[in-house]
């Protein structure tokens, strides 16, 4: 298959200029000036583009699409969480499994995902890998789970499966012998069992008693130790969904001093709120970290322009409304808000169009440094041998947010009312058009695993 795409606006992380792009089967054959002009062999399919923004398809490197926690499972899975990916612009993503039974092995959650990914998939997917305890058998397992593909391993410092700071430790020892990454939930577990059984017992049903149980220093305590514990091993580290300019603080200063320190942050954080929970229906805000003030947000955009933070993903984690209605307490209710659909067009209108992202930096953080980063080394790029991962945005094509309109297997979105401009006229997976004239034409298990090297 070769296509001819012409007429846009090419946008790298490197910058913008008016070019063509040439697409030859799975691979970006040529990018430049005028080739419209040359004569094209017969079946070359001519994508004019006039008015738009072409992009590498994005990169989602924190999903949880296909989570189960405490029997209840996500709305979507990966059929239904990939085809939103695909609608929102996003080519690719990186899956977080859930922790597993007590007691198994490293390699045991990925293998499992991969097994239920496939043949599902619309999209191309990695996965990462997550610790739940350490022991020395689990250690020995890290640098086999490296080199079969899954080269960051996510650990928590809150919930039951939370590593005490000896298994931070050996496990970022583990990992940068292996040639890996780790990745970190960071809140302070003890703030949030203290707070919690309080609210538990004046306000359980308050979607507010939420947030009000991880404030900020919560998160701001666990990013500074985390820090501490990944320069004592001399060991990079990804902090995840960076909700606070009080952790943003932090991470600056340990990038001052020239640790490898890198920093996601998801639309969330950046676009709404605590008033939220205040809301009618705040029960749909419960997530964690929680949304914090609009300081923690302008201090967010700055960061995630200034290049404090590198990432910006989603968490994507859609249990439904009916599920978090039918919790005892806000305590009980399952965590995490749908978003893998939305992230683009939101970050495109809300970010470059009010002057907050620069094109650029726009493509770096949502498709360039996330491949980089993650080890998709074929992805994230506009550029000859480059995966042919495309996402064409139209500028003009302005939508209200419902979710009624999205294609998020769930029942609400956090963005409910929200006017966007922004969205995807077309996505190519590896040349293969999967959205094409703002209509579906993928096919389930198009989407393959992508093993990674960092």
């Amino acid at each position: 298959m070769r296509t001819l795409i012409t007429g846009g606006l090419i946008a790298r992380a490197d910058g913008v200029f008016n070019a063509d792009l040439l697409i030859e089967d799975e691979r970006i054959l040529e990018l430049g000036e005028r080739l419209h002009e040359r004569a094209q062999p017969d079946g070359t399919q001519i994508v004019d583009v006039s008015g738009c923004v072409v992009v590498p398809g994005g990169i989602d490197a924190h999903t949880h699409v296909n989570l189960t926690v405490g029997g209840a499972h996500v709305s979507d899975g990966f059929e239904a969480g990939t085809l939103a990916a695909a609608w929102g612009g996003t080519t690719t993503i990186v899956e977080h499994p859930g922790f597993g039974p007590q007691g198994c092995g490293l390699p045991d959650q990925p293998a499992a995902y991969l097994e239920e990914a496939e043949g599902q998939c619309r999209v191309d997917y990695a996965l990462h890998g997550v610790f739940r305890h350490v022991d020395e058998t689990v250690l020995e397992q890290v640098p086999g789970l490296v080199a079969q593909g899954v080269p960051t391993l996510k650990a928590y410092t809150t919930y039951d499966g939370r590593l005490n700071d000896e298994g931070l430790l050996r496990a970022f020892a583990a990992l940068k012998d292996a040639g890996g990454l780790l990745a970190v939930h960071c809140e302070n577990h003890a703030i949030t069992r203290f707070l919690g059984e309080r609210l538990r017992r004046e306000a359980p049903r308050d979607p507010r008693s939420h947030p009000q149980s991880r404030p900020a220093p919560c998160e701001a305590e666990a990013v500074d130790r985390i820090l501490k514990l990944a320069e004592t091993a001399d060991a990079p580290v990804y902090v995840v969904h960076l909700s606070t300019a009080e952790g943003l603080a932090r991470i600056r200063e340990a990038q001052r001093a020239g640790r490898p320190v890198i920093a996601e942050t998801c639309p969330q954080y950046l676009l709404l709120d605590e008033s939220a929970y205040a809301e009618s229906d705040g029960l749909k805000y419960v997530m964690a970290p929680p949304l914090r003030t609009a300081a923690d947000r302008a201090a967010l955009w700055e960061g995630l322009a200034d290049g404090s933070i590198s990432v910006a993903a989603t968490d994507h984690c859609s249990f439904s409304l009916a599920q978090k209605r039918a919790a005892e307490t806000v305590f009980d209710c399952p965590g995490g808000i749908p978003g893998v659909e939305t992230r683009l067009p939101l970050l495109y209108s809300e970010g470059v169009l009010r002057g907050r992202l620069t094109l650029p930096r726009f493509v770096e953080v949502t498709a360039t440094a996330p491949a980089r980063i993650m080890g998709l080394t074929s992805k994230g790029r506009l550029e000859p041998g480059a995966d042919a991962d495309v996402t064409v945005i139209d500028p003009g094509d302005e939508r209200l947010v419902r979710a009624g309109n999205l294609h998020q297997q769930t029942d609400f979105t956090p963005y409910e009312g929200m006017v966007v401009r922004g969205w995807p006229r077309h996505v190519w997976l590896r040349g293969e058009p999967i959205i094409f004239a703002r209509r579906a034409c993928g096919y389930t298990g198009q989407g393959r695993f992508v093993p990674r090297s960092l």
